[in-house]
């Protein structure tokens, strides 16, 4: 069967059983009822794709609708691409390029400059166009003895929240402070019970239920953690995991850090997201008690309306540079433009003068946030630069105060 015939097109609420089964078969799963349940009904609201042969459905893609921050402080929407399935039957037919060409042009339609993406498979999503725009660190803390502190932390007292209550107390909080940082999704009151306070958790059933600590009235900081018990026989001590951690300064941090490496009969914290400038490792004494385990690539971003999406930011430093973009899959972002921005304008327009930058937008989607230089991939032999300093000019209009970050998955 040629790729010819699949038909993609919006794939309706009656077959979301069928694409939930895909899903499930290519991602080797099986969601107990609970699990189903939701993802049947969130599913609802969601943008979604499907890819027939004939009768039968081969290829499945939804997105959710969600709105990312950007740098300055700004807000786009951007969908968060997910349960991206292909028949293994149909595989190398061209059904997944098919129903991400949907996508984009269902994005151009309907507004949406950026699109992102947790990457199973990072190799395949370079080639559509996507480059990590935020990374994430992986932290792990010996804490069979007090966490030791370069700074004195927060005074204030700490408190237990019921998880029950914690979506109208944390709510408000994580949308006042997440545009200090680009990347981070806006959080419903149903993707704070659903995704991050949800009683059992999917990955490890020995896991405790969500625990809620806040510093402060009014907030400064909150932590999600939890926790898991010991092994008596081997005489290791349990451990916590910390899901979500805000604080409103580095004291405040210190705090909560200070909190969880206390929680009794437990040796290890663990947290796996964090900023990779997350301040911990730098405010804590001893960097053998506080360790970055690993560093990777996190929310994958791709720039649909590159125009719209440069223009939606704030610039650091002037920058007026000539940018020959390479984009096979969005034609409308491909070829010379002349980029003119500064903290107090924006200009973005075709011209035929000679590039100062050539980059290809997988490379333009990873800078765009500030996960990467474009100095860096211009050492890598990814950018082409083709006037002094240009990288470092448009490096310096791209800076920003913070790393970008995103810790939720989707």
């Amino acid at each position: 069967m040629s790729a010819r015939s699949v038909l993609i097109r919006e794939l309706p609420e009656s077959d979301i059983e069928r694409a939930l089964a895909l899903a499930y078969l290519v991602f080797h799963e099986s969601p107990p009822d609970e699990r189903r349940k939701h993802h049947r009904e969130t599913m609802a609201g969601f943008l979604r794709i499907g890819a027939y042969d004939g009768a039968d459905l081969v290829g499945f893609a939804a997105a959710h609708p969600f709105s990312v921050s950007v740098p300055g402080g700004g807000e786009l929407p951007c969908p968060g691409l997910t349960f991206v399935s292909v028949a293994p039957t149909h595989r190398r037919r061209g059904v997944l390029s098919g129903m991400v060409s949907e996508l984009f042009a269902r994005c151009a339609r309907e507004g949406a400059p950026l699109v992102a993406l947790w990457a199973s498979e990072a190799s395949i999503y370079g080639r559509f166009g996507f480059g990590p725009g935020t990374y994430g660190a992986s932290l792990r803390i010996d804490s069979r003895r007090p966490l030791a502190l370069r700074i004195a932390p927060d005074p204030r007292p700490l408190r237990l929240v019921d998880p029950a209550e914690a979506p109208a107390l944390l709510g408000p909080y994580y949308e006042r402070t997440r545009t200090r940082r680009a990347g981070r999704p806006a959080r419903t009151e149903a993707w704070w019970r659903d995704e991050w306070l949800v009683e059992k958790d999917e990955d490890d059933d020995d896991l405790s239920p969500p625990r809620v600590v806040a510093l402060g009235d009014p907030l400064a900081g909150y932590a999600v953690y939890r926790t898991k018990s010991g092994d008596e026989e081997a005489r290791t001590p349990g451990s916590v995991r910390v899901d979500d951690l805000e604080a409103d300064t580095p004291e405040a941090a210190a705090t909560l850090w200070s909190y969880l490496t206390a929680i009794d009969l437990t040796g290890t914290v663990r947290s796996w997201g964090r900023p990779v400038d997350d301040p911990l490792p730098l405010f804590a004494a001893d960097p053998d008690q506080v360790r970055v385990t690993e560093t990777f690539p996190a929310l994958w971003v791709r720039l649909v309306d590159v125009r719209a999406a440069l223009e939606a930011r704030t610039w650091a430093a002037p920058v007026d540079l000539v940018l020959a973009v390479r984009d096979e899959q969005v034609p409308a972002n491909a070829g010379g433009f002349r980029l003119i921005a500064s903290p107090d304008g924006f200009s973005y327009a075709p011209t035929g003068d000679d590039p100062d930058l050539v980059i290809e937008a997988r490379d333009l989607a990873t800078v765009y946030m500030g996960a990467t230089s474009v100095r860096a991939l211009v050492g890598a032999g990814l950018v082409g630069e083709y006037k002094q300093d240009a990288a470092a000019m448009f490096d310096a209009a791209l800076r920003t105060e913070l790393l970008p970050h995103t810790v939720d998955g989707f």
